[in-house]
């Protein structure tokens, strides 16, 4: 028995699990993936690493940039280029290391699928795992997953337990998908004179970064190339992602006039099926009316990506705690709090 199940551990999740913890409540992450963070993902291949999803930080409120100045001070991230306005941040060992952080002192499972949720005469909530037969009993459940993702574990709820418009607010969420090419280069390759560009209308880039000028003393030229939504819908199916990464970097060398792009030494392909929302649930947390506390919190909510799941997880914790315990939760001071780490 624990008091809350966190289910995803992406940037939502942790925070909301951070906030619980330390105000004393029994808090277990579950995560299908083997590492943390979520979007905030970095590959580690050919003996570097790169960012494959969230590429860099721009916070836009107070609040954000308090958690962005707290990691500026652990040296965990740093401005990527000073001359731009407003700064771009990253983190020179891998966008994880945010999700590292934040992970310190939680209690994670892993490689760990929840694939049934099911309420018990005792009033809690009873998880089932994937890969064992172990149960988790819970007095509450965050689902910090995306909106379609978490269509899938709730639906067999049903209406009567959930409430009518839960679902049907859970299932007018919609997200974009993206491919994201990371591939390296001969480090005899003329570089270009910028780190990163931005594509608004093209029908197959979203954007290219340089990945390994955020990286200390690089081995080699690293970029990340992501792709544009309809481009990723195409070929979001494919068996081989190869070929598909091969045709974004002959895009990308024809469009940015860099012949060199097209022949990487190595090339590695990611699929995500749900990188960006396209149609956000307009508040900062959705709840089902259910007399347990079941609380959805992502960047789904309210929007603004990586800001937007802090938001949205902070948010979920206080509702959390508005149906527990109504402890005394740490409001603008929370990332002060984090002294253990």
């Amino acid at each position: 028995m624990i008091d809350v199940a966190v289910i995803g551990a992406g940037m939502a999740g942790l925070v909301c699990a951070q906030q619980l913890k330390q105000a004393g409540y029994s808090v277990l992450v579950v995560e299908k993936s083997r590492g943390l963070g979520g979007r905030m993902a970095t590959r580690r291949l050919h003996d570097t690493w790169a960012d494959h999803g969230t590429c860099y930080l721009k916070p836009k409120g107070e609040f954000f940039q308090e958690f962005i100045d707290l990691l500026c001070d652990r040296q965990i991230i740093t401005v990527w280029n000073h001359d731009q306005l407003p700064p771009r941040y990253i983190a020179p060992a891998g966008m994880s290391a945010i999700a590292k952080f934040l992970a310190q002192g939680l209690d994670i499972l892993l490689n760990q699928r929840v694939i049934a949720i099911h309420s018990t005469p005792e009033n809690t909530w009873q998880l089932t795992l994937e890969s064992s037969n172990e149960e988790i009993i819970a007095k509450a459940v965050v689902v910090a997953i995306p909106a379609p993702q978490a269509v899938m574990l709730l639906e067999p709820l049903g209406e009567n337990l959930l409430g009518t418009d839960f679902l049907t607010n859970l299932k007018a969420v919609e997200f974009a998908p993206c491919l994201s090419a990371i591939a390296g280069y001969p480090n005899s390759t003329p570089l270009p004179d910028w780190q990163a560009q931005s594509f608004t209308d093209d029908p197959v880039l979203g954007w290219i970064g340089l990945d390994s000028s955020k990286r200390p003393q690089p081995k080699q030229p690293v970029f990340v190339v992501q792709s544009s939504a309809n481009f990723a819908q195409l070929h979001l199916e494919s068996s081989d992602l190869q070929p598909v990464g091969q045709k974004m970097l002959h895009h990308a060398a024809q469009t940015l006039a860099l012949p060199w792009l097209e022949t990487p030494e190595w090339l590695q392909v990611h699929r995500w099926r749900y990188a960006f929302p396209s149609h956000s649930w307009t508040e900062s947390i959705l709840s089902a009316s259910a007399s347990l506390p079941l609380v959805c919190c992502g960047d789904w909510c309210g929007g603004n990506l990586v800001e937007g799941a802090m938001l949205s997880g902070l948010a979920a914790a206080f509702a959390i705690n508005h149906h527990l315990n109504q402890v005394t939760l740490a409001n603008v001071n929370f990332f002060k709090n984090f002294t253990f780490l």
